[in-house]
């Protein structure tokens, strides 16, 4: 039988098929299934067996220096979800679009709680990504989730982002029989309670779905090498394969066309430092295996 991955528990999953949901497990350790899987699985009792990973499109993942965590299969764009309140990280969320960028997919950011006098300052935080292409979508999902659906229809989108912006909020609203548990944040730590446990796949039609995801602290991208990763930089593809060296690492080396259009004015220079620094972390994490 075959059927779609809509949740995630570790070792264990429930699978959608035309004749209804079926929990599953794998055997061994061999097969790695995520949410969004389209899988094959024979039966056995009450549930299932998942046998085999049909072709993936895309694969959202991030990675350590020890380790790879895979995180959504097939999605086809995924929706950082940012909040006026409590902060947020414009580096965890640029570190987000870069592992979308990396996969294909299509990227946007949703500033949530628009309603509170913080909106503002955290809508100017993230100009610099819209100043690139990236679209910010405001709303309170608490009010009026409507103004995302636009921006759904069609797609298999994953909500993605920090503990406390309101993700489960959000997959509540537009899908109303989700009942995704949702907390508080925490003022004296200007940080979210983690609510959500495990990814699990939501349909709105036959076309559209969310996938709601665990709220993140950090995204580690060490599994893109030098050239992935400078490529995941939309901002700077113009101008790469014309530095004066071939093998120009972007750090300083004389003719780099990336220091040069940031002098110009259009790269911004906090995302070419994001870049070096990225590009650091990944050279001392092989330097120790």
């Amino acid at each position: 039988m075959t059927g779609e991955v809509i949740a995630a528990f570790s070792r264990r999953f429930i699978v959608a098929t035309p004749a209804g949901k079926v929990p599953c497990q794998v055997r061994g350790r061999h097969l790695q299934v995520v949410c969004g899987d389209h899988v094959e699985f024979r039966r056995e009792g009450d549930g299932g067996v998942i046998e085999r990973v049909l072709p993936r499109a895309t694969l959202l993942y991030r990675a350590d220096a020890f380790r790879t965590k895979a995180i959504a299969a097939n999605a086809t764009q995924i929706a950082v979800v940012v909040a006026a309140r409590p902060s947020f990280s414009t580096e965890l969320v640029q570190r987000c679009i870069l592992a979308a960028e990396a996969q294909g997919m299509a990227s946007m950011i949703v500033l949530n709680k628009a309603d509170l006098p913080e909106a503002a300052a955290a809508r100017a935080c993230l100009e610099p990504l819209v100043r690139i292409g990236y679209p910010v979508v405001m709303l309170s999902a608490l009010a009026d989730a409507t103004p995302l659906l636009p921006h759904l229809r069609g797609h298999i989108t994953l909500l993605i982002g920090q503990s406390g912006m309101g993700k489960s909020t959000l997959v509540n609203a537009l899908c109303p029989d989700a009942d995704a548990a949702t907390g508080e944040y925490s003022e004296a730590l200007d940080s979210g309670r983690h609510t959500t446990t495990h990814t699990r796949l939501h349909r709105l039609d036959a076309d559209t779905a969310l996938i709601d995801s665990p709220g993140l602290q950090e995204f580690a991208l060490q599994h893109l090498d030098d050239d992935a990763l400078a490529n995941a930089f939309v901002d700077f593809r113009p101008y790469l394969g014309q530095c004066r060296f071939r093998d120009c690492r972007h750090a300083g080396e004389p003719g780099c066309r990336l220091a040069e259009a940031t002098a110009a004015g259009d790269i911004d220079l906090a995302r070419l430092r994001l870049f070096q620094a990225l590009r650091r972390l990944r050279q001392n994490a092989l330097q120790r295996l």
